[in-house]
């Protein structure tokens, strides 16, 4: 007589876990949460879709009687950008962007990659009256979990070093756009919200460099220094990426976990940054990022009429131009002429054509640029409508362009054993 199988519940949750953690999967829900958002916004229920992402609810005494659609930019992102921010910190203090020499390239590569876009949406725009070319900063982000799941799915047989070169390129480029979040769109400030949110700012900091993690200390603490960022005018979501800056990026005796034993039976310990990451990064992906998505992708396009006036604006042809040529001239031409110094160029050895492909995929722009897209024209506006086309048109045409090209190079790799040549 056969017994059945039983799996464990501790080993299912780990294999669920272990899905949510795969590049693909983020991407497929956000695609996900993009099409429904897209299908309702130009269906019979429509009203009800703008009606739902207009709700507001909240405080208002403590200004936070905020509409659905600004609490999933403003509350859920700062989860998406703490996370963000935790994989920053390690990546600067222990990580690829330690050795100056080694993180100059992606370095360089992402800087390229927000300086040309953002002078080809503003090409498109000058001369355009009002504030159409305030949304400078919408053409240079890339997302991470896009641009990565599209790589895992077409770049099998790759070098490795193509991955980390496109990893550390988006983290670095999320590191200019947070700069240009909390800069440039910042308006109204008040100092004296911005200084309190220094005391549960501290409080979370001295927390968690003495190790501890529970919950009901941290998340409190999280949510006051949320709270007062809010009040203060700068977006919230720069909290979530302070808050993580203050997580210890290295094991101290205090602040570890241990997660197992080496041979010898000696503990092995993670640092705090790792913990939280591993944490937070199941919410961000099932969550934070596709609930944001469905409230800000809901374009209605308006029929044929709609699109084609969408396609005539200078601010929608200025961000899909800036994501499907701006960003890979940009990554190019700035790696090009930094490896001509001959100390670099002797470190660098991805191929010329493997940087093609990850340049384009560098142009998936999709939730930082939807949210700045939000903060340059205000949510609902026309312009932040033909933005979102833009965006979309955009990040759809520079996936299917980079996927191509990585798919062919990625196909040849494994027909011949060699990598094509550049």
């Amino acid at each position: 007589m056969s017994s059945s199988s039983h799996t464990a519940p501790h080993e299912i949750w780990r294999g669920i876990r272990q899905t949510v953690r795969t590049d693909t999967f983020g991407g497929i829900l956000l695609l996900a949460a993009t099409v429904a958002a897209l299908v309702l916004a130009n269906s019979p229920l429509a009203d009800w879709y703008v009606g739902v992402r207009e709700t507001s609810f909240g405080p208002e005494a403590l200004h936070l009687d905020l509409t659905v659609a600004h609490w999933a930019a403003d509350g859920l992102l700062a989860i998406f950008f703490f996370v963000v921010g935790l994989e920053l910190k390690e990546e600067i203090v222990a990580g690829r962007l330690r050795s100056p020499r080694v993180a100059a390239v992606p370095v360089i590569g992402a800087l390229g990659g927000v300086i040309v876009p953002a002078l080809i949406f503003t090409a498109f725009t000058a001369a355009v009256p009002g504030d159409a070319v305030r949304g400078w900063a919408i053409p240079t982000a890339t997302d991470i979990a896009f641009a990565i799941a599209v790589f895992a799915v077409v770049a099998k047989g790759l070098p490795p070093a193509l991955r980390v070169f496109l990893l550390t390129l988006a983290v670095v480029d999320d590191l200019f756009a947070i700069t240009i979040i909390a800069t440039v769109y910042t308006d109204d400030l008040q100092p004296i919200w911005l200084a309190a949110a220094v005391v549960p700012l501290v409080l979370f900091a001295l927390a968690v460099r003495r190790g501890i993690r529970h919950w009901w200390v941290l998340m409190p603490l999280a949510i006051v220094t949320w709270g007062f960022v809010h009040a203060s005018g700068v977006h919230a979501t720069i909290a979530g990426v302070i808050l993580a800056f203050m997580v210890p990026a290295t094991v101290t005796p205090r602040a570890r976990v241990q997660v197992g034993t080496d041979a010898d039976g000696s503990p092995i310990h993670d640092a705090l940054t790792a913990h939280f990451a591993d944490r937070f990064g199941p919410i961000s992906t099932l969550v934070a990022l596709p609930i944001f998505a469905f409230f800000s992708a809901g374009v209605t396009v308006g029929g044929w009429e709609g699109l084609t006036a969408a396609f005539a604006d200078p601010v929608t042809l200025g961000i899909l131009v800036g994501l499907v040529l701006g960003k890979p001239i940009g990554i190019l031409l700035a790696v090009f002429l930094l490896t001509r110094i001959p100390a670099v160029r002797r470190t660098f050895e991805l191929r010329w054509g493997d940087m093609v492909g990850v340049g384009l995929l560098a142009g998936i722009g999709f939730t930082v640029a939807l949210l700045v897209g939000e903060l340059s024209y205000g949510v609902g506006s026309l312009e932040d409508e033909h933005a979102k086309i833009g965006i979309l048109a955009g990040s759809v045409v520079a996936a299917i362009l980079g996927g191509v090209v990585l798919a062919w190079r990625a196909r040849r790799v494994r027909q011949t054993g060699t990598t094509p040549p550049s």
